[in-house]
């Protein structure tokens, strides 16, 4: 939180499971100031969710109530109040906003509601507000948006709705795997960038064979004396490849980008393009606020 006092117009909020930023905001949508706290909603009741809040924006609030407009899990079931999915085919914000219940008259929190598909069955809370920041400044754009993280989605888009989404758990299952399994002792930090698309290859034309090639992963460890990155780049390439594989109708021969942060957005613009795919890359360290900015005037001009 900034030292000094900064009235905002409005305020911008992505509230995570493990972090919430929030940005003070003029109306022409520039940042004027930006504040970070690790507590996500995984750490909270939903009491809490408005002390902290108001502990990380209270310099930027005036006497007057000011307009919050937040995304994320903020809004899931245990957030501070729940945001009812949106059902896919549909645009990614919603037309109703959430609205938060506050005890401090200086606040009016609205929440974003993430979106949901019923068969098979799927949902998504903070992707959505960043797909809305990217068809902000891409209006046009028809395909296929890839959005690489603990949780990837790999989201259709068409004449600017959302059409299908699949989820996949390839970063969690990669953290589990490198810290928790028996590769723990067998992969460490570092890269391999030939060995990494060698097991992309490998998982996206067999990937059933995944779970033994993991093991196998520990056998040239003991026996040949495997590097460490050399295994690490492996185990990602294998899960990576497998995600494409069960992907594959969602990128091949379609317009995609990827957005996200830059070093998982090129990991994934390595195994596509070598498959032949040249995906867009989005830098997605302002998609979200970008989002939220374009919640903020659908509203207006839903008022108007």
């Amino acid at each position: 939180m900034s030292g000094h006092s900064t009235y905002a117009d409005w305020i911008a909020v992505d509230w995570g499971t493990s972090n919430c930023r929030a940005w003070a905001m003029r109306n022409d949508g520039t940042v004027i100031a930006e504040a970070r706290s690790d507590k996500g909603m995984a750490q909270l009741a939903p009491t809490d969710f408005e002390p902290v809040l108001l502990d990380l924006i209270d310099n930027w609030l005036g006497s007057e109530p000011i307009e919050i407009i937040a995304c994320g899990m903020v809004g899931s079931r245990q957030g501070w109040q729940e945001a009812p999915y949106q059902t896919v085919p549909c645009k990614p914000l919603a037309d109703d906003l959430a609205v938060a219940p506050s005890n401090d008259p200086r606040v009016r929190m609205r929440i974003v509601p993430g979106l949901k598909q019923d068969n098979p069955a799927d949902v998504m809370r903070g992707e959505e507000t960043q797909i809305a920041g990217f068809l902000a400044e891409h209006s046009s754009f028809d395909g296929v948006l890839c959005l690489p993280g603990t949780h990837t989605k790999w989201v259709q888009i068409s004449a600017g709705e959302i059409i299908s989404f699949k989820t996949f758990m390839t970063g969690e299952i990669f953290d589990i795997l490198a810290t928790h399994s028996v590769l723990r002792h067998t992969v460490s930090e570092g890269w391999d960038q030939d060995a990494f698309l060698d097991a992309a290859r490998d998982s996206l034309s067999k990937p059933e064979l995944l779970a033994q090639r993991f093991f196998s992963l520990r056998a040239s460890s003991l026996l040949d004396g495997a590097k460490p990155s050399e295994s690490r780049s492996r185990l990602s390439g294998g899960l990576i490849g497998a995600e494409l594989a069960a992907s594959r109708p969602y990128w091949l021969g379609q317009n995609l980008a990827i957005i996200g942060e830059r070093k998982l957005c090129d990991i994934y613009a390595a195994a596509l393009s070598d498959q032949g795919v040249a995906p867009l890359i989005i830098d997605g360290s302002g998609i979200t606020r970008a989002g939220l900015t374009a919640a903020r005037q659908n509203q207006k001009e839903l008022a108007s």
